[in-house]
């Protein structure tokens, strides 16, 4: 897994787990949901992404992607949410996040890579359809952004989002029909069995656990997914899922996206389930 050699030479020195982290970030609730399934102890330090925090020099040596999470071991940093999570059950293997047998554990690593894959997605959905209310940025302060950050990706990202009352149907459409064909093949996974690898939770269902979160809140049919329904009703009676995802959510913040969801789709006819594969079911 990559180890990061820190700009910032002070994270050398830090002792014991460090975690620069997003409250509703799906890469930061990953790692959380970790920590809390090992019982592990660590140091929290928000970025407030919906401030720009992540556009920080100061944060930007620490992570130079400009993105959460971040976490430092005893001066080891990692800055990629599934590398951490690996990282952190090879180095605290008490209880085992990953399956026994090597097949199971390369099924693991796949589906990893795939969760890795679908954040460019959930990024793109939950911008259109949760987060438009966030603070409008002005033209002063998206070149402010522009100009601070490193990661062009993101910087692009945000000129369009800003930039636009909609995303463009294409890319809505496709960023719609990959999700759900990963919640057909979630489903299909769980069929006959409590987790996606089997009798035990590994890195796999922690890798997909903030996606179907995320999702709920976004109000996305998720009924149409009967047995990773089920499944989600496992995740969600784990004491890590309150620790990790819920109690880190700002106060009422369900009932706001609750309530924005609704009224847009009442005033404006937009919805999730108004494309790709969901429209037409």
């Amino acid at each position: 897994m990559p180890i990061i050699e820190a700009q910032d030479p002070s994270l050398k020195d830090l002792k014991g787990l460090h975690l620069w982290h997003g409250e509703l970030s799906s890469c930061s609730q990953r790692v959380r949901i970790t920590l809390a399934e090992k019982g592990l102890e660590w140091e929290s330090y928000i970025i407030s992404i919906p401030d720009n925090e992540h556009a920080t020099p100061e944060f930007q040596a620490i992570n130079p992607k400009g993105l959460v999470p971040a976490f430092v071991d005893n001066g080891t940093l990692l800055i990629e949410s599934c590398d951490i999570i690996d990282y952190l059950d090879q180095k605290y293997p008490k209880p085992p996040l990953r399956p026994a047998d090597t097949a199971s554990e390369a099924t693991m690593i796949e589906m990893l890579a795939a969760a890795d894959k679908a954040q460019a997605d959930l990024k793109l959905l939950s911008h259109e359809f949760l987060f438009r209310p966030r603070k409008q940025m002005s033209e002063t302060e998206v070149n402010e952004f522009a100009a601070s950050h490193n990661n062009q990706v993101l910087v692009d990202f945000v000129k369009e989002w800003q930039g636009s009352d909609i995303f463009p149907k294409e890319k809505l459409d496709a960023a719609v029909n990959r999700t759900d064909e990963d919640f057909n093949m979630l489903d299909n996974a769980v069929v006959d069995q409590d987790w996606l690898l089997g009798a035990d939770m590994t890195l796999a269902d922690i890798a997909w656990m903030p996606n179907i979160h995320r999702m709920m809140l976004m109000d996305w049919p998720l009924e149409r997914y009967t047995n990773l329904c089920r499944w989600f009703d496992r995740v969600k009676a784990r004491p890590s899922y309150q620790q990790a995802l819920v109690d880190w959510e700002p106060p009422g913040m369900a009932e706001k996206f609750a309530s924005y969801v609704v009224d847009r789709k009442n005033s404006a006819g937009v919805h999730v389930t108004e494309f790709g594969t969901l429209a037409a079911a």
